[in-house]
């Protein structure tokens, strides 16, 4: 059915005031981070601001331990994303593709685990590490952060491997391909989509991640950038033009990631390619 002018214009309306409401609160941080103290402190505040200094992202650059936080986010995370989608991808072919014994009930544990609480497991977690002797290290937070990406990741790239015609894998193994040659030039590229889905999943799932960075690493030169957010608040106030700006430089990463790999994210990759 086709809508109307008017329908049209209200659903623009709709959409740019749905924009402006999520938009926001991003603009609020990044406009407080180019204001100078006394502006972010007056009660008269200025949704553009009159004058504007790069001092808070000067001080948020300067903080100690900056590029040291950096750098371990970047490695837990970037590593998380990493395993997660080999070990998902591993076990969601399978999945899709082929009947075993007990395949049902291991797809119902891989929702469950997904519907755990994270909370619930805080413990038992602490408690593993603890005796693996893996506290105040890197990979604790990795192998953490694996643990509850990975069931969402099975769970997607299933439904995606699934989603993929059966006949296109079985006309390539007609021209000779063996089986993994089917999955390396068919069933990979065309995944493309999910892969993307739950890497940008996982990646801010540890990205933004601070509880367990908080509790396992206490040792300063493995802890990351949540963490390190957090030392702008002290005994004696909170600087919130540091906080603002290094929120922004916080965000950018993760920016850039969805930006590398958005644009793989297209839907109805397979349309067409099998008649009937």
């Amino acid at each position: 059915m086709h809508k109307t002018r008017g329908q049209r214009v209200g659903l623009a309306v709709l959409g740019i005031a749905a924009t402006v409401f999520f938009f926001f609160p991003t603009y609020w941080m990044i406009t407080t981070a180019l204001k100078t103290p006394a502006q972010i402190l007056s009660p008269d505040y200025d949704l553009i601001p009159l004058s504007v200094t790069f001092d808070n992202f000067a001080s948020a650059f300067g903080k100690d331990g900056f590029t040291s936080f950096l750098t371990n986010s970047l490695i837990v995370t970037l590593g998380s994303v990493a395993v997660a989608l080999a070990a998902g991808l591993l076990a969601a072919v399978p999945l899709a593709r082929m009947r075993f014994r007990g395949r049902k009930g291991f797809v119902l544990l891989v929702l469950i685990a997904q519907l755990a609480p994270l909370e619930a497991l805080f413990v038992p977690l602490y408690l593993i590490m603890r005796d693996a002797n893996l506290l105040d290290k890197l990979p604790s937070l990795l192998l953490v952060y694996v643990a509850f990406t990975l069931p969402f990741t099975v769970w997607t790239l299933r439904g995606f491997v699934k989603g993929i015609p059966v006949e296109l894998e079985e006309a390539a193994m007609v021209d000779g391909c063996g089986r993994w040659g089917v999955f390396r030039r068919v069933t990979l590229p065309l995944l493309g989509p999910g892969l993307v889905a739950t890497s940008v999943f996982s990646f801010v799932t540890a990205w933004n991640e601070f509880l367990f960075a908080l509790v396992f690493i206490r040792d300063k030169g493995n802890q990351t950038l949540p963490v390190w957010l957090s030392s702008f608040r002290t005994a004696f106030g909170t600087d919130w033009g540091g906080i603002m700006a290094a929120s922004v430089i916080y965000a950018v990463p993760a920016l850039v990631f969805f930006m590398f790999v958005q644009r793989k994210l297209v839907s109805g990759a397979t349309a067409g390619a099998v008649k009937g």
